[in-house]
């Protein structure tokens, strides 16, 4: 093991004990792109599997401006002060570009993390869909295993981010903003399908008769879109995260949520589900791994890149050139 690393009987004691530093270094570790580092983070998923699947996963999306920050903070606050312990995972899928993530969550949401009963962590994609998955998902199982009640996952609002965290999270709320309609913030109807709750927040001031009158239209809309799931309709609440107002009822609906699902029975088998999707994101993603990782089939892949981009060769065309490479290298037989 890399002498910086501590060993994985103290990673795995110190992710038990709820142990911070070690926490954070033992998210380093899965998020390291260093092979020996990746056997050594499966190892460590391995011994810590027994302690993981206990905290509620709450997805938070919205558009930049909306206020998730601070409706993050007095959510977070809140709990703790019920006596919860929460842990807030900043989904980015730009942060390796802009370090937005990785410097300011910590920055807006002071007062939480300042709480011993808090635990906030940029989740950094790489660049990459499938980076946001498997980054998260993991540093979720590592702060299930310290210990944390409620996980709270934000995303950025923009792109397909928001999919692939509506899919690894039991409650998915849609934050958003007052005196706009979903087609002018930005944010897409297949999100708003994944919503589990809406909620309009800076009902506060002038904008108070917005949120309400944007509430009233999101209910209306609703029944348009397909359902996320047939025993729960989405929920429509107006809150100000600033005066911390309404914050209590929209912990209360998502609690009557995982009610709803835990007596349905689908709150495991959703979670049983994901845990497959997760598997079958992880094999595509390192079957990617080692193809980009082969000189050869790296200098191909971007040479059919090129070919599909310029309109010389069909995709699949290509995608089918593409794995018989990859079975030539990989998969003859010994």
């Amino acid at each position: 093991m890399s002498r910086e690393l501590p060993t994985l009987d103290r990673l795995e004691a110190g992710v038990i004990a709820n142990d911070r530093m070690l926490l954070a270094r033992a998210i380093t570790l899965i998020e390291s792109a260093l092979p020996d580092h990746q056997a050594l983070a499966g190892q460590l998923l391995l011994k810590l599997l027994p302690h993981t699947g206990g905290a509620h996963r709450i997805g938070i999306t919205g558009v930049p401006g909306v206020g998730k920050s601070t409706l993050l903070e007095a959510l977070g606050l809140m709990l703790t002060g019920m006596g919860l312990k929460v842990a807030v995972l900043a989904v980015d899928p730009s942060s390796t570009r802009t370090g937005g993530a990785i410097l300011g969550d910590k920055t807006r949401m002071q007062n939480l993390s300042l709480d011993p009963s808090a635990f906030i962590r940029p989740s950094p994609s790489s660049g990459t869909l499938g980076g946001v998955a498997k980054k998260t998902r993991e540093t979720m199982a590592l702060c299930e295993a310290a210990g944390f009640d409620v996980i709270l996952v934000e995303t950025v609002g923009v792109g397909q981010s928001e999919i692939a965290v509506a899919d690894m999270v039991d409650c998915f709320v849609c934050l958003m903003l007052p005196g706009a309609g979903d087609e002018l913030q930005g944010i897409k109807k297949g999100v708003l399908e994944c919503a589990d709750l809406i909620v309009v927040n800076k009902a506060d001031g002038d904008q108070k008769l917005l949120a309400e009158q944007a509430a009233s239209d999101y209910r209306s809309a609703l029944p348009m879109l397909a359902a996320s799931h047939s025993d729960w309709r989405p929920e429509v609440l107006t809150v100000s995260g600033l005066k911390n107002e309404g914050l209590d009822q929209v912990w209360a609906t998502i609690q009557a949520h995982k009610s709803a699902f835990t007596a349905s029975g689908e709150w495991d088998e959703k979670r049983r589900t994901q845990d497959v999707r997760w598997m079958h994101d992880m094999v595509a993603d390192k079957i990617e791994r080692l193809m980009r990782d082969d000189d050869k089939l790296r200098t191909m892949m971007e040479a059919c890149e090129g070919d599909v981009r310029a309109g010389r060769l069909p995709p699949g065309v290509a995608a089918q050139r593409i794995f018989e490479a990859f079975s030539t290298v990989h998969l003859k037989s010994e």
